[in-house]
Formats: structure tokens, C-alpha cells, sequence
């Protein structure tokens, strides 16, 4: 346990420090004496702290000025005789401070003429003024000094951004000179620790690290490596086991033990270069960087492709709160917030048995990363934990009934939350090093909180507890040797967000290892396998899950792929959920980090069901949610029946069949633009009455103007007079025979046709596969026979005005909105889960009338704008207002051909729509096989 001097001990040094210079008054005399006995104040002498007096730099004028009192990273002083202007010293400290270098510029400013105090804090922006004679009332203002500075964290905090430039860096010089895997891994996140320890008071002294490093290594870094290595033995020795000849400075070093620098690796051999990049670091203040954010600061050595493949994505503070604190601090909280307000004389009782209580709870991470989920969990219980301390020992009345003073016996005895209760299982060492690391460092600003209220320093060295983070596969390792269930409260985390076409060959065998026995598992996100193996690990428990996922497990064919079994043979209910946002990193501010541009969910669940189900809902995706106390949580994070849309061959209900356009594979052989048309004509004249007009939901919105050799009843002798025409079919066939696909190589001996041939010999209605999420109604429309819609467009050959009305209708584009799959955000129509499966309204013969007149209506109203693109039309900013009060006209119409009352918001809708489709398919399905039969052709 390192010992320093509390606040009581600092206010009587500051009150002596007042009355012995309460004459003083000038600057060039007594300026070094002063502040060598203002440092005395909080235990530390000249020799403990990396300050320089009279520090020459180069202003950005190229004049010469000398800083009075700089610490790098800290603090710089303009020090004034008494009676002179400290207006005059901030323009000066002011020049001085836009002279450093970004490591060096000190967060605080000190002006004084040693009789007055102003202290700026630059990063709060907060400015104090105080004589002298009123040092002791403000002694905390200077809790930097003493290395008991707390900060609270914002998302994406420049500190953690500068530092992990920094830091990638150091790395990118001792990777380019050859010191490479394991041993750089383990060596920078041993400097890390350090780095942190010496600007937050871990280390004894402040300041201990650089002072080593600068002191006592050559400038051209030649016993960098060798002095690093020697002083991680030292931190792994305990203090009674060293040498007595050891070096002085060393000495110094405290034990840090729990195994962060027991493993030996290689000495590193430094430059001045490198010995350069470690002192930017060093003079850099690690007291600003977040200890959760270290995992995303150590991603900047990855390299984007390894990202990629393992899932990685860059994790904000903000978006892990939003799953802790539904998963367990809302009801822990509130629970301790009725046992604080009780007027019961049990209340200290009460107290006691909630501490007791949150030093018994159980996290794991099986997916942990650097260990951010799991770093913010333990911080916010310790926070919690602080709060029933002073709940119970009021820090105004710090000494108990015996007349003891309370710091140490708080510090000691009653804070028993610790690391040791927080499990993790990682796939990459790195992070999982990282992870055990960052959970010391954010003990220690736990402690350093809570000592500071009580007026002691409190820090747990040497480290006697850790977490318990696994290096392995999670998807291969039996969660039971990890911890046991019986013993686990909560699991949490953001498991991988592979999709199916990026999964590496090692991924795909875990799928085929988890879902062993669902069908069309291979169509699910990597993500989906840490959702079923938590449910297996959860039976017959009340552990509590919540995990973060894209969205897309919410959406189109994986619903019912993963929430089947989910939900009927392990019995698993939604508690609470968020629905999709936007959780991405502005990449102006990532310097070098993954950016997690996705769209995501989070699902908390378990075994046993809770009538306190909360719904997250985003009005856009980049907004704050509300949250809403449903009664269900559907699948598809919906307030309604828990059912789940399967893909159907034909529609539910008694309407035309919509299917998939033409399929070229042709390798871009069949397929011309406008200006290729042109050319192509000009040069084989014959062909001009082969070629169609040609679209895919591109062309369609967005009037691209495609075209295609559409030779389906093109007599041979007249293609035989066509040798451009010739050359390009014998591209598709030498193209179609080289592919890895049978089926494709079959294709090449009718290689002047599509692969696939579905032209409606009719005009249709045309609906686009894929389609902006910002748009509020999917852009359709009645296409001739003669536009030839490619495989990325739906038809509806017998599609009436009144088909086309309820398909355009906000009710039809809700349900869409709800069940369809994603293209990175955009919409993905599906024929056979979105179309086949839409519960249609059973209207009157007027009713059915109204529908279509204004679905004429919408038509007419578009055919105002004929140089307009659909997607013109349909852009929420350029919608015109015609158009507008024709689609409200029209879903006021649909919406009645459902019920008399209106739909006032889109989730009563689909709740609406859930119950629809639940009751029209119950009938199609036998009860003994409820859920997995093949459900057949409805009609209403």
C-alpha cells in the first residue's frame, strides 16, 4: 500500500506555507524558493517532481522568453513581483503556452505575485482567484500536484485521441525496426502503464517514469531498452526481494505485481529517434486519458484488414452506458436510492447488506476486446459503491464512534468491490493484455475518487486481485470454465459484426460448430453465435445478457433463423432493447482508428421473463432515444405479438405474385450505357432492334438510362450477321465457362441470353430491391413490358392502381421498415419475406375504390414533374407538396381499410400488423407443429 500525506496534513503544511510568506514580494530573488517549498505542501520535494525553472523557449514570434516554473504536461507559472499587473503575466503565459509542443502544454496555468492566486484550469475553462492568507481553503484546486486528479470522460475526448497518436507512434518505430509480435504487444502496454502511473500517483512520486527515462538514458537511445527491461523486473520485485545495490532511481519504483511484467520478452534496441518518440509520450498528461478508452487507443496499431476480420469496431463510452445501464446499474441504483431515503432505523443495515451485495456481483465479457464494456461496468459500480460509502460514512463526519479517523478503514475494509469480479474471454492476446491492464488503471482512479473524499491517498499497490480474462476462442470454450453459472450475474458485450460474406474459413466452422442443427444458419451474422451459446449457458438461471449487434439480426431472413430457436427451445425473453442507431466515430478526430460506420441493436434477454420490459426507440438514427415500458419485445424490437416472418414461396394472402427480375451473369457483356449505345449501333446497325432499355433499382430511382442486347427471340441466321454483337456473346460464354459455379458453366452454351429469364409479358409494377433508409415510402411504379427490369427489381406483372395504393402506403412501408433485411442501411426488399408475408387489408368494394383513386392520384401528381427522377421526388427535402398531400390522402384511405381509428405513430402500426399477420397465419399452421411447418397460400 502506498502511503501519502491526506488533505488534513496538506492544509496545516499550506497554512505554515501562508504565514512564511506572507512579506515575500520578488520575482527574480525568491521566485525557485518559493515554489520548492509550495511542493513541500503536498509531500514532494524539488527532486519528485520533472519541473524546470527559467525554462528558455522560442515564442512564435522568434523572440526568447524563460518560463518561470514549467512541468511538462502540468503546469506552467508566470510568477510577478508583488503590486505588478497578472493581467500582463497571462498575455504572457499565455505566448509561452502556444510555444510548446501538443505533449508538453500544460492543462493548468498558475499566475501569482506571491501574495494573490489566479489558477486556470484549461481544460473546464474554470478560473480561481484567492490570496495567499486563503491558500488552505483552496488546497484541492491543486490535486494534479499531488496525483489525486479525477476526471470525467467524454466520448471521444481529444486527450485519448492525441495519446493514442502518440502511442501509435512509438509503436510504428520499433515495428519498422524489426521489433515486432508478441514482445512489442506486451512492451507498449507495460510503457502504457507506466505512462498512466506516472500522471496519476500510481507510482509514489509523480513524475517517476520520465525522470528515469530522461535522466538516465542516452540521448541516442542506445540503453533504452536494456534500462526498460531492468525496470520491469524491478516493478515485478517485490520491494524486501531487491538487490541493496540497486540503483537509487529504481529503487524508488514500488512493486506492482498481478503479473503484468512477470513474462520476459525481448530487449527492444533504440535510436534517438525512438528514444524521441517514448519522451513525447512521457511528457504527454496521461491523467486526461480515459482508462476505458484504451482498448480503442491500442486498435491504432491494428491494422484495418485484421479489424475487419475479427469485427473489431471502435466502441464510444456513450454507446456501452446504453448497455450497462438497462442491463443491471437502473435497478441497482434504484434500489440503493430506496434503501438511502428509507427513515427505517434498518437503513445502515440495509446499507451494509447493499454493499455486501455489489461485491458479490458477476460480469463476463465473452467477447471483451481490449475490455471497454467490462472496464465501464466495474467503474460504475465502484461509483456506485462510493456513493452507499458516504452514504453510510458521511465524509463531514470522518471519524467513527471510537474517535478513529476513517480514510484508511474506508479504503481498506469497506470498499470490497475489486477486479476479481469481472470475467472475459478474448481471441488475441494483445487485447486481452490490454484489458487486464486498463482494469488496474481504472481501479486506480476508483480509488484515488474515494480516497479524496475521505482526505487520504488510497491506491492498491502491490496489485493483490486481477481480472479474469481468457485468451482463447469464446465460440470453442466451454463458458462453465470460465465461471460457473451459478456464480455469474450478469454477461454483456459487443461480439463480432461479421456478415456471412466475410467471415474467414475459421469463423464459418464456429458457425457450423453453434448452429449444428438450425436450418440456414450460413445466412447469419458471426454475432448470432455468442446470442445462441449465451442462451444454452443461461438455462435454469436468472442471469441476465445484453449485447450489441447489427441490426441486421432484427431484420429479414435471420429473424427467424436465430429467434426460433431462441425463443422455443430455450425459452429466451427480450428485457429490453434498443433499436437501430447509428454508432459510428467522426473521422476527422479517429487519426488511424476503425471507424464502426454500422447500424446496431442492443438485446438484453434471459431465461426467465420480467414484466419491466423497456423499448429504446430513435426517431433517426443519430438521435437520443426514448424510452417507452412495453408489455412484449418482439424479435423485430416491435411492442407487439412475438412472431416471426419466415420467407414464403407465394403471398399469405389472395394477391399477385411479385418476382425477381432478369439475371444477366454476363460480365458486363450484355449490358451497355447510354453513350455505349450509341456506339455500338453506329457500328452494327443491325442490332439496334435487339436493344431494350434496361433497369435495376439504380436505373429505376434514379433515371441512369441503361440498356441491354436482350436477344431472347433473335432468329440465328440474323445473329450471325451481327459479328459485334458475336464478339460480345463470345465473351459471356468464355466468362460463364470460367466460373466456379456448375450452374454458370452450364449457362455458357446459351450465352447470347440472360442466366435467368422472368420478363413479365405485360407491363408491370416495378419494385426496387434496394432503397434509401431516408426515404419515407419505397419509390414503385408501373413500368412497360419493353423496360427489361434486371435482378435487383421486383415485378408485379397484374399489379392494379389499387395494389400499387396499398404497396405505396405508409401501413405497407412500416411493415417493410420492420422485417426486410439491410444493404449497409438501405432497405433490401425481399419478395419472399416482405411481399409474401405482408398481412393485406380486407377493404369494401368503396373502400377499394377510394384506395386506387388515389393511388391515381399519386400518379398524377408525379407526372407534374416529367424531367423529375424518382428519387427527386422522393428525397424528404425535395418531396413537392403535391405529391406530399397525395401519398397522405392515399395512407388516410389504406389506413381505413384497416380499422375506423387512425394510426397516430409508426409503432402503432406495426404492432398493428404483428397481430394481423399472427392471426392469418395461425389457421395455415397445425398446432403439433406450430412455428415449423410450411404455412400455405391464405386468402382474405
Amino acid at each position: 500500500m502506498i502511503s501519502r500525506i491526506g488533505w488534513n496534513e496538506m492544509r496545516t503544511r499550506a497554512t505554515q506555507f501562508s504565514k512564511d510568506w506572507a512579506g515575500a514580494f520578488y520575482e527574480k530573488g525568491e521566485t525557485q524558493t518559493f515554489y520548492n517549498e509550495f511542493f513541500n505542501i503536498f509531500g514532494l520535494t524539488r527532486r519528485d517532481v520533472y519541473v524546470y525553472y527559467e525554462k528558455k523557449i522560442t515564442k512564435l514570434n522568434n523572440t526568447t522568453g524563460f518560463i518561470d516554473v514549467f512541468w511538462p504536461g502540468k503546469l506552467l507559472v508566470e510568477q510577478k513581483s508583488l503590486g505588478r499587473d497578472l493581467k500582463k503575466a497571462r498575455d504572457q503565459a499565455t505566448d509561452y503556452f502556444l510555444a510548446l509542443k501538443d505533449e508538453e502544454r500544460p492543462r493548468y496555468i498558475l499566475l501569482s505575485d506571491f501574495q494573490t492566486f489566479e489558477l486556470l484550469d484549461l481544460e473546464t475553462r474554470e478560473e480561481n482567484r484567492f490570496s495567499l492568507s486563503d491558500l488552505p481553503k483552496n488546497i484541492r484546486l491543486f490535486a494534479f500536484i499531488a496525483g489525486l486528479e479525477t476526471k470525467t470522460y467524454k466520448d471521444q475526448d481529444e486527450a485519448n485521441i492525441r495519446a493514442a497518436w502518440l502511442m501509435g507512434q512509438l509503436h510504428e518505430r520499433l515495428e519498422e525496426s524489426g521489433y515486432t509480435g508478441a514482445s512489442l504487444e506486451r512492451f507498449l502496454v507495460r510503457v502504457m502503464f507506466c505512462l498512466f502511473a506516472d500522471d496519476t500517483g500510481m507510482f509514489a512520486v509523480p513524475d517517476l517514469f520520465i525522470r528515469y527515462m530522461d535522466d538516465r538514458t542516452a540521448p541516442d537511445g542506445t540503453d533504452v531498452g536494456p534500462k526498460l527491461i531492468q525496470l520491469f523486473e524491478v516493478l515485478n520485485t517485490p520491494e524486501d526481494k531487491r538487490q541493496t545495490t540497486l540503483d537509487e532511481d529504481l529503487a524508488r519504483f514500488p512493486y506492482v505485481n498481478g503479473g503484468l511484467f512477470a513474462d520476459p520478452i525481448r530487449t527492444p534496441s533504440f535510436n534517438t529517434a525512438m528514444r524521441e518518440a517514448l519522451l513525447q509520450c512521457c511528457l504527454y498528461d496521461w491523467s486526461k486519458v480515459s482508462p476505458a478508452l484504451f482498448g480503442s487507443l491500442f486498435q491504432t496499431v491494428m491494422l484495418p484488414e485484421e479489424q475487419r476480420k475479427g469485427g473489431a469496431h471502435y466502441t464510444s463510452e456513450r454507446n456501452i452506458l446504453k448497455t450497462i445501464h438497462p442491463l443491471f446499474l437502473d435497478d441497482l441504483r434504484a434500489e440503493f436510492v430506496k434503501i438511502r431515503d428509507s427513515k427505517s432505523s434498518q437503513r445502515p443495515a440495509q446499507l451494509q447488506w447493499f454493499l455486501d451485495k455489489l461485491a458479490k456481483l458477476t460480469f463476463f465479457d465473452p467477447a471483451c476486446g481490449c475490455g471497454n464494456f467490462l472496464i465501464l461496468a466495474y467503474r460504475e459500480l465502484r461509483l456506485l459503491e462510493t456513493e452507499v460509502l458516504q452514504a453510510l460514512y458521511p465524509p463531514e463526519n470522518n471519524r467513527n464512534q471510537k474517535g478513529q479517523k476513517m480514510e484508511l478503514l474506508i479504503a481498506e475494509m469497506y470498499s470490497k468491490v475489486d477486479v476479481d469480479q469481472f470475467y472475459g474471454i478474448e481471441i488475441e492476446e494483445f487485447a486481452a493484455r490490454i484489458a487486464e491492464t486498463a482494469i488496474y488503471l481504472v481501479d486506480h482512479q476508483m480509488n484515488v475518487k474515494l480516497g479524496a473524499l475521505y482526505g487520504d491517498y488510497f491506491a492498491r499497490l502491490p496489485l493483490k486481485k486481477s481480472a479474469h480474462i481468457h485468451h482463447g476462442n469464446a465460440l470453442t470454450t466451454d463458458w462453465k470454465t470460465v465461471i460457473a453459472p451459478e456464480t455469474l450475474s450478469y454477461i454483456l458485450g459487443n461480439p463480432p459484426f461479421v456478415g456471412k460474406n466475410y467471415q474467414t474459413p475459421e469463423q464459418k466452422k464456429d458457425m457450423q460448430l453453434i448452429f449444428a442443427n438450425v436450418k440456414s444458419a450460413g445466412n447469419l451474422d458471426y454475432v448470432t453465435a455468442w446470442f445462441l451459446k449465451a442462451a444454452q449457458y443461461i438455462q435454469g438461471t436468472d442471469i441476465k445478457v445484453a449485447f450489441v449487434s447489427t441490426n441486421s439480426i432484427t431484420q429479414g431472413e435471420q429473424v427467424s433463423v436465430l429467434w426460433q430457436p431462441l425463443s422455443q427451445k430455450y425459452g429466451i425473453h427480450i428485457h429490453f432493447a434498443h433499436r437501430t442507431f447509428k454508432w459510428t466515430l467522426d473521422e476527422k478526430r479517429a487519426r488511424g482508428m476503425t471507424l464502426a460506420a454500422v447500424y446496431v441493436v442492443i438485446i438484453g434477454f434471459g431465461a426467465e421473463d420480467t414484466d419491466h420490459k423497456i423499448l429504446f426507440d430513435y426517431e433517426t438514427v443519430t438521435l437520443n432515444p426514448v424510452a417507452m415500458h412495453v408489455q412484449t419485445i418482439n424479435p423485430y424490437l416491435v411492442d407487439g405479438p412475438a412472431v416471426m416472418v419466415e420467407r414464403r414461396t407465394r403471398p399469405l394472402c389472395d394477391v399477385p405474385e411479385m418476382v425477381k427480375g432478369s439475371q444477366p451473369t454476363d460480365g458486363g457483356n450484355l449490358l451497355l450505357s447510354a453513350k455505349d449505345k450509341e456506339e455500338f449501333i453506329a457500328k452494327e446497325p443491325l442490332a439496334e432492334p435487339w436493344i431494350r432499355q434496361y433497369a435495376v433499382s439504380d436505373d429505376l430511382i434514379n433515371g441512369l438510362g441503361r440498356y441491354c442486347l436482350w436477344l431472347v427471340d433473335c432468329p440465328p441466321d440474323v445473329l450471325r450477321q451481327m459479328p459485334e454483337v458475336m464478339k460480345r456473346i463470345e465473351a459471356v460464354r468464355k466468362m460463364r465457362l470460367a466460373s466456379p459455379k456448375e450452374p454458370t458453366r452450364r449457362d455458357a452454351a446459351t450465352s447470347s441470353l440472360f442466366t435467368e429469364i422472368r420478363q413479365p409479358k405485360t407491363d408491370y409494377l416495378a419494385v426496387p430491391r434496394v432503397s434509401s433508409e431516408r426515404r419515407h415510402y419505397i419509390p414503385l411504379t408501373f413500368a412497360s413490358k419493353d423496360l427489361i427490369a434486371g435482378d435487383a427489381l421486383q415485378t408485379i406483372p397484374d399489379a392494379t392502381p389499387y395494389h400499387f395504393g396499398v404497396l405505396t402506403s405508409l401501413m405497407h412501408n412500416a411493415w417493410m421498415r420492420q422485417v426486410a433485411g439491410r444493404l449497409k442501411s438501405d432497405y433490401r426488399y425481399s419478395n419472399t419475406v416482405v411481399y409474401n408475408n405482408f398481412p393485406w387489408p380486407t377493404p369494401t368494394p368503396a373502400q377499394e375504390t377510394a384506395i386506387a383513386e388515389k393511388a391515381q392520384a399519386i400518379l398524377t401528381a408525379r407526372a407534374q414533374f416529367p424531367s423529375s427522377t424518382l428519387a427527386d421526388l422522393y428525397d424528404p427535402l425535395t418531396m413537392p407538396p403535391v405529391l406530399l398531400r397525395a401519398h397522405q390522402a392515399l395512407d388516410r384511405a389504406v389506413d381505413a381499410a384497416y380499422r375506423r381509428a387512425p394510426f397516430t405513430t409508426e409503432r402503432e402500426r406495426v404492432a398493428f400488423l404483428f397481430e394481423r399477420y399472427q392471426g392469418l397465419v395461425a389457421p395455415l399452421v397445425p398446432k403439433e407443429k406450430r412455428g415449423r411447418g410450411k404455412a400455405k397460400r391464405g386468402h382474405v
